[in-house]
């Protein structure tokens, strides 16, 4: 495939789970979250990098990050998939073994989860559907993430069970720009 060829994305309101949450109201409000670490690679299975700035384009993704390029193991199946969330207290979780789906604690680092965007203060579960601001850039919620075995091999970590339903939340781009750790991340609508 080539490196300049977008990935397949389906619209984050055209997902069939954004779509029923779009314009429904409800979910949390009132937060006021940050975004810790931002994260790409440039294919499937490379490890990821840290950034200190990224530019983010609307309906491609993290320029350089493999799902911008349409290098990345999903990059084949259509889906929003632009820019992935976790939340920073899923890997507290994980730390605290809470809950004990596992022998003990799991330490995973930012860097570990194969996620771009790590945020403290989001409710990412309650953001399907709906639109936030990081920073300068506009998200759309599409779907929850799900874990896979995937990333247990890579990790070679019994992850898969303890990131069920809180393995983050898949996203399209908005309005583009550029993030930065520190950013604010508030809801929009």
């Amino acid at each position: 495939m080539s490196t300049t060829a977008a990935a397949t994305h389906i619209e984050a309101f055209a997902h069939k789970v954004g779509s029923v949450a779009h314009g429904v109201p409800g979910g949390a409000t009132g937060w006021q979250g940050s975004l810790l670490h931002i994260h790409i690679a440039p294919a499937a299975s490379y490890e990821m990098e840290e950034l200190t700035e990224a530019l983010c384009v609307a309906g491609r993704g993290i320029e350089g990050d493999r799902y911008y390029l349409g290098t990345g193991t999903y990059s084949p199946k259509a889906d929003t998939r632009e820019v992935t969330l976790i939340e920073h207290e899923v890997l507290d979780a994980l730390a605290r073994n809470d809950p004990p789906l596992q022998d003990g604690p799991i330490h995973l680092a930012p860097i570990d989860h194969r996620r771009n965007l790590t945020v403290r203060g989001v409710p990412l579960n309650h953001l399907v559907g709906r639109r936030f601001q990081v920073g300068e850039v506009i998200l759309r919620g599409g779907r929850l993430n799900f874990p896979c075995k995937y990333l247990e091999e890579l990790l070679g970590l019994p992850v898969y069970l303890p990131l069920y339903n809180r393995s983050g939340l898949n996203c399209g781009i908005e309005r583009g720009g550029i993030i930065r750790p520190g950013d604010p991340i508030t809801l929009v609508e």
